[in-house]
């Protein structure tokens, strides 16, 4: 990726805490949605849809984009990947009808860069046939097998348009023969985390090109404890988010994906400290005490992490920044 399109990816963050899959072909539901608290809907016509239900989903959802107030949420639509006969027609159909009223398409189960870069292209044409502006409408891919993931690398560099790559746990699960019914659960008889390995190859892949990482769907809806627990371990790695399958869920996801209010504020006072330390007024140094804390160049950037978070959740500080006395 160049350096603008390395720019033009970084200025494509937004709030992602909790995703809402709703499918596009339940007008009821997708009424529902414009009310819940996610950060993102994305309007499915892949899994959540039957075969048959396919090609009038698209045009529900063309309608629920364009007439429905999504105000306050990125608006997704997941389309049907590359090896069925129906990605371009769901592309065509979604874009041509409410381009303007949407912010990127997810493609599921990619598995070489050259699908995003198909996709890129086609989104262009779109774009500029319909005198849209090119390149506004983003990506996000779903890695869901096992060669999405060993491809994951180039598939995050494939194009400027990618904001988030997606882990998909179910199909993945199946691609490797893991013995589990439960997605999002660990399979039995393996004693440690089973998704380790795959949750950082995704990320490592992702931080590397300014995109967002999301963990996939927690099946046991009612279940909102266990939730919390497997979301709590993709946030710890650094996470940007977790789809939310029921509205439930997503009260958690926003609280597990945001910073407490101690650990923002905390960071709010090293980025003043750090900016006052380093001013002419504050000496000039490379490094200071906050309390009984040394804070440095090092600790300014882990602390633009998480009040970078807390303001996208539109988090408020509860303290302020005193410069020492002389």
């Amino acid at each position: 990726m160049t350096a603008p399109d390395r720019a033009a990816a970084a200025t494509r963050l937004r709030p992602r805490r909790s995703c809402l899959a709703v499918p596009g072909s339940n007008p009821r539901f997708l009424e529902k949605a414009q009310g819940l608290a996610a950060d993102q809907v994305f309007l499915d016509l892949e899994d959540a849809c039957a075969p048959l239900a396919k090609e009038d989903a698209r045009h529900t959802i063309v309608k629920a984009l364009n007439e429905g107030d999504w105000t306050g949420k990125t608006r997704v639509v997941r389309v049907n990947d590359w090896t069925t006969h129906w990605t371009y027609r769901d592309v065509i159909t979604v874009v041509e009808g409410a381009g303007p009223n949407l912010d990127c398409i997810m493609l599921p189960k990619v598995q070489d860069a050259q699908q995003v870069i198909a996709l890129d292209l086609l989104l262009t044409q779109i774009e500029k046939t319909m005198g849209f502006e090119v390149g506004r409408i983003g990506i996000e891919a779903q890695i869901e097998n096992a060669k999405g993931l060993v491809n994951v690398d180039e598939i995050a560099g494939a194009s400027s348009r990618l904001e988030t790559i997606v882990f998909g746990p179910a199909d993945f699960m199946a691609s490797i023969n893991m013995k589990s019914l439960v997605v999002g659960e660990q399979p039995p008889g393996y004693p440690a985390d089973a998704y380790h390995y795959i949750l950082m190859r995704i990320l490592m892949a992702a931080r590397t090109h300014d995109l967002q990482a999301i963990d996939g769907p927690y099946l046991q809806i009612r279940n909102v404890d266990g939730f919390r627990e497997v979301a709590g371990r993709a946030a710890a790695l650094g996470y940007d988010g977790k789809w939310v399958l029921h509205p439930g869920q997503v009260e958690a996801a926003n609280e597990v994906f945001s910073p407490s209010q101690e650990d923002y504020d905390h960071a709010e006072l090293i980025l003043d400290a750090y900016d006052y330390c380093t001013s002419a007024e504050g000496g000039m140094k490379g490094s200071a005490m906050l309390g009984d804390e040394m804070i440095d160049e090092a600790s300014r950037k882990m602390a633009l992490v998480v009040a970078g978070k807390g303001r996208a959740a539109g988090m408020t500080r509860t303290s302020a920044f005193q410069p020492p006395e002389a």
